[in-house]
């Protein structure tokens, strides 16, 4: 463990002596301008030119992929440049060559800080690629029988299912799906959703703690309390997740929860995380096995035996903690609910708005999914953008997701709003 924390102080340390190389040699990139006592409208105005975002265009598709702040963009380019300019001057010179290897090292301090996000030990952290390697990773590792139940929801994403499908397929599982309420307002009603399809054999429940569609906040703690005591195995899609809502996983009490923070945590594309309790880590079997496979100090290192990997890709992973660390969990979060209820409340004023998504406020935050009278999805995002260059997602004939985040403002919101007043 000593002589890998070594190798990584040290590569660490020719990183940080090299010049730096920008991506946007017009704009200096700095966390120093995210520090701040006052989370007011200037503030938050500043917060949006921290990303290189095209003027006079507006994103509201973050549920899809969240844009990638200019500091991130710097570090995670930087390190590219930097090792590839230098290859022959720092291969193993040092010890700092196996650095380049990264998906052969435990990145105890990336790990550290997501786990005080989420509230566990760095330990049950595995570095992955997204929400849909946590699924397999898990599926993939359990010991499941012929006969054994999995319960998934009608409402997973597109991704969320597939893992459970194959393994019962594969292992002669029963897949089985809970069907919830649309729109849910009433956490109750998808507690007894999922349960009512419960029964003896059920040993895995795989669910999302977001809706991705909907963005429905569900009632993770009391499903995952009520399957505890069942014995059955809890699996949380936490996706749409970390950086949109709090997430303590102690406090969920969930066996495995798995998120991709190129959404709402504004990494790069292929930053996610696993988390699996340490009590239940041992039975997870490594679906992708390298030398250190069946290291049973650190179950999450062993869970992320990957290989060679992008260590560019895990500089830019942490500086996007970093980020979100200088602004302040409580002061993203609540900047995020803050524009999610103001367009829920412009959306409620307009008599031909249709809101699928949860209008009681503890079931909801930067997710808002909702259609117009008389017009289709797909019409509906090419008018928002035709009429004033908005940018959200059309899901399905009817509807609209809108997702909002700290890059947004209530005046982006209220031209969203005027212009579905005008569809009317």
């Amino acid at each position: 463990m000593s002589h890998r924390r070594k190798f990584l102080k040290q590569g660490a340390l020719a990183l940080l002596s090299a010049p730096l190389l920008s991506f946007d040699q017009k704009k200096e990139w700095s966390l120093g301008a995210l520090k701040t006592d006052s989370y007011d409208d200037a503030y938050w105005n500043s917060v949006r030119k921290q990303f290189p975002l095209k003027e006079g265009q507006t994103y509201f598709n973050n549920g899809t992929m969240g844009p990638t702040p200019g500091y991130v963009l710097d570090k995670m380019m930087h390190h590219m440049l930097h090792y590839n300019v230098e290859a022959a001057t720092i291969d193993y010179k040092n010890n700092s060559g196996p650095k380049l290897l990264s998906g052969y090292f435990s990145y105890e301090e990336l790990r550290t800080k997501l786990a005080n996000i989420i509230n566990c030990d760095f330990r049950e952290i595995s570095l992955i690629q997204n929400a849909t390697f946590g699924m397999n990773y898990v599926g993939m590792g359990l010991d499941l029988k012929p006969g054994d139940e999995l319960l998934n929801t009608n409402q997973e994403h597109g991704g969320g299912f597939g893992a459970w499908q194959l393994l019962a397929k594969r292992k002669g599982c029963v897949y089985k799906q809970a069907i919830l309420p649309e729109p849910a307002n009433d956490p109750q009603e998808i507690v007894d959703a999922i349960f009512k399809q419960v029964t003896k054999k059920t040993k895995v429940i795989a669910i999302p703690h977001i809706v991705s569609g909907y963005g429905t906040v569900m009632p993770v703690k009391e499903i995952c309390q009520k399957a505890k005591n069942m014995g059955i195995f809890t699996v949380l899609d936490g996706a749409q997740c970390v950086g949109q809502i709090p997430v303590d996983v102690r406090d969920i009490g969930c066996d495995a929860y798995y998120s991709s923070l190129h959404k709402w945590l504004l990494a790069p594309a292929g930053s996610g995380l696993l988390y699996i309790n340490k009590d239940v880590a041992s039975d997870i079997w490594s679906t992708i096995a390298s030398y250190n496979w069946d290291n049973q100090e650190d179950h999450g290192f062993r869970l992320m035996q990957n290989g060679t990997g992008n260590a560019g890709l895990l500089a830019g992973y942490d500086a996007a903690v970093d980020f979100f660390n200088t602004i302040g969990a409580e002061q993203w979060l609540g900047r995020i609910k803050e524009l999610g209820m103001y367009l829920r409340n412009g959306l409620k004023q307009l008599p031909h708005v249709t809101i699928y998504s949860s209008t009681n406020e503890e079931m909801a935050a930067g997710i808002t999914t909702y259609g117009v009278a008389g017009i289709s999805g797909p019409d509906l995002q090419t008018a928002m953008w035709e009429k004033e260059r908005l940018q959200p997602r059309s899901v399905g004939d009817k509807m609209i997701r809108h997702s909002v985040h700290i890059y947004n403002s209530k005046e982006e919101i209220d031209r969203a709003l005027r212009v579905i007043e005008s569809l009317g």
